[in-house]
Formats: structure tokens, sequence, C-alpha cells
């Protein structure tokens, strides 16, 4: 039995979520396994009613459960940066999901802006240190609203932090088994002391532990420059969490865009949060028009988190079909089929 919470948050969330579980539980009958969900209304309508973005105890409630199944945060009544915080980052610290994982796959049928660039040419996965970095909240303000005014915003990189993401990053690496090459992103010529640390791990581990696998290394611009020119050349990335989160949104773009792309936040000792990566385009709620697939991609990470490796194919060969033969368009209100409708034809093709 797999225990999933379901957070389907703002917006468009609650619409692609319900997709995502549609696909989930077929899936579960499909290859007899049992699944339970739970809904829990944790976002902007809560914090708006209640004034509390998360309640007490709900960090060890989460705890609870195999995987957390998250559909978008961003309310437009209520201040940007409030349920962020509150609910992404206080989770991500939490629970400990110490990396991000993100796909960067082009599937056939769906467009990406790169010109004579194919799915053979981009299919590659970021690992983003998810937990310290400049996101760790560490600085503050001196002099705050006077001509004197500083800010200071420090990176946190500890060895621990560093060296299980890079651990992970390997192991990935390994079990991909294509190209077996761990490209790190850093800026060693400008911030010295934290991609010092960074690169003395990468190649000691790599040395020690994972002598299989073949370690690069490319300054963040350079990264971006040729995942634009060049996005075969890489097999797996790994990065702070800075870099990370902006050089994501730059492989979304290339995959074909934010309606496609989704990724996990991942403790592998305990639970594990799935989310769509683009927000929860408030303009579209309630019409039935969003694009689900990268919602339904969530789930099929989920399902692989899970060791429900079979269900996770299928689902992907599913995605695959209905895009490639189904869909007009992947944007909203283009695709020639409502929200709903591109759900059950995943979930028709995944019984079938």
């Amino acid at each position: 039995m797999h225990k999933i919470a379901v957070v389907a948050g703002d917006g468009t969330g609650p619409e692609v979520t319900a997709e995502a579980v549609k696909v989930l539980k077929t899936a579960a009958e499909k290859f007899d396994f049992k699944v339970e969900t739970t809904d829990l209304d944790y976002g902007g309508d809560r914090y708006l009613k209640t004034g509390e973005v998360l309640p007490d105890g709900a960090v060890e409630g989460l705890r609870q459960y195999d995987s957390i199944l998250l559909g978008a945060i961003g309310h437009p009544d209520v201040k940007p940066g409030i349920l962020e915080k509150g609910i992404l980052l206080h989770l991500r610290f939490e629970l400990d999901l110490y990396i991000n994982l993100r796909p960067v796959k082009l599937y056939p049928g769906v467009e990406t802006p790169l010109t004579d660039k194919g799915p053979e040419h981009i299919d590659f996965v970021v690992v983003r240190e998810n937990t310290e970095g400049l996101y760790a909240g560490a600085g503050g303000f001196l002099k705050k609203g006077t001509p004197d005014e500083i800010a200071v915003q420090e990176s946190i990189n500890t060895r621990k932090g560093v060296e299980r993401c890079l651990r992970y990053a390997f192991e990935f690496t390994r079990k991909r088994n294509q190209e077996k090459t761990l490209t790190l992103c850093g800026k060693t010529n400008v911030l010295t002391y934290a991609f010092d640390l960074w690169e003395r791990a990468f190649n000691e581990i790599g040395e020690a532990d994972y002598s299989d696998i073949k370690r690069d290394y490319a300054h963040v611009d350079a990264t971006c420059m040729w995942m634009v020119k060049n996005p075969e050349w890489f097999d797996v990335i790994v990065t702070d969490n800075m870099f990370g989160d902006i050089i994501t949104d730059l492989g979304a773009m290339i995959q074909g865009g934010m309606g496609i792309a989704a990724g996990g936040n991942i403790n592998p000792e305990s639970v594990s949060m799935f989310e769509p990566i683009g927000g929860s385009a408030p303009k579209y709620t309630g019409k039935g028009v969003i694009n689900p697939m990268a919602a339904i991609s969530a789930c099929q990470m989920m399902l692989s988190h899970l060791g429900e490796d079979a269900a996770a194919a299928k689902v992907e060969q599913a995605i695959v079909h209905v895009m490639s033969k189904k869909l007009k368009s992947m944007n909203a209100g283009k695709m020639g089929y409502s929200t709903a409708e591109v759900g059950d034809l995943v979930a028709e093709e995944v019984a079938r």
C-alpha cells in the first residue's frame, strides 16, 4: 500500500492534480498495487480563511506518508512569498528534501524553440541541491530604509550537504546508465569559496567511489549556452540551489514549456514530494483548459521513486502517445481537449 498525500493547492493545481490522481489509480489497478490518497487543503484559500499557512502538526503528519503529490502554490489574493516560503520552502527544509530532481526530456511531437533539435538531442537530468546555498535564508539588513542600507545574503554550503547531493548524483548517473557522464555546474572562477568545496568534493568522491563515471565541469553561464546550442552534450548535471533553480527553468523551455515539466523534491530516506514545475496559473482556474501533462509526469516520477517501475514506464509511454498522437498543442486552451479529457486519454492508454 502506497499512502499518498495530495496537496492540490491553488489556482489550476486542483484541476491538474485530479488528472494525475486519475492516472495513478488507473496504473495501480493495471499493475496490481494499492494506493491510498488523502487530500490536504494547504494553500491560499485556507490561509485566507484561517490566517495560518500550515496547521500545527502538518510536517509531522506528512512524514507518515510514502509520498506527496503537489499541485501548485500561489494565490492572487495572497502577497507573493507568504505561501511559497510558508509551504514550499518550509516543507523542503523541515522534511529535508535535499535533492531537487528535474528531468529535461523532449518528447516526440512536442515543439522546442531550439532549431534542428529533437528528442534525440534533449534528454538529460539536473540534480539540484535543495536545502542550502542562498536559499538557506542566512543574512540580514543593516540601516534598512536609509541611504546607507546594506543587505547581505549568504550562501551556506556544508560538506555534508554538498557530499550527499553529489553522491546522489553519482548514483543516479550510474543507474541511468546512458553516457555515464556527470557535469558539475558552478562558478569556480568567481565564487571561489563555495565552489572550491563543491569541486574538491566532486573530484574526491568521484575518484574514490565512482571511477566508472566520467566527470566534467562547466561554469553556469557556459552551461546555459550549451543547453541551448548543444543540449546533447549533457547526461546528468549536478549543481547548487541557486544555479539549479535557474538552469531548470531554461530546461523546461527547451523541452517544450512549463506545461510539460515536472520535478521531484526528494529525501531518499523519507517522504518525498513531486510536482509540476509550472505555477498556479490563476487566470485559467476553473476553465478546464490547462495542460495536466506536467502533473501526470510528476505522478510518473513518483511511481518510479516508489519502486513501481513497470507502472512508471507505462505512464510515460501513455504520456508520449497522447502528446504525439492526440494533442494539437501543449498550450492552455489549444490542446483540442479539456483538462479532464487529456487525463482520460492518458488513463485509457495506461489501461490498454
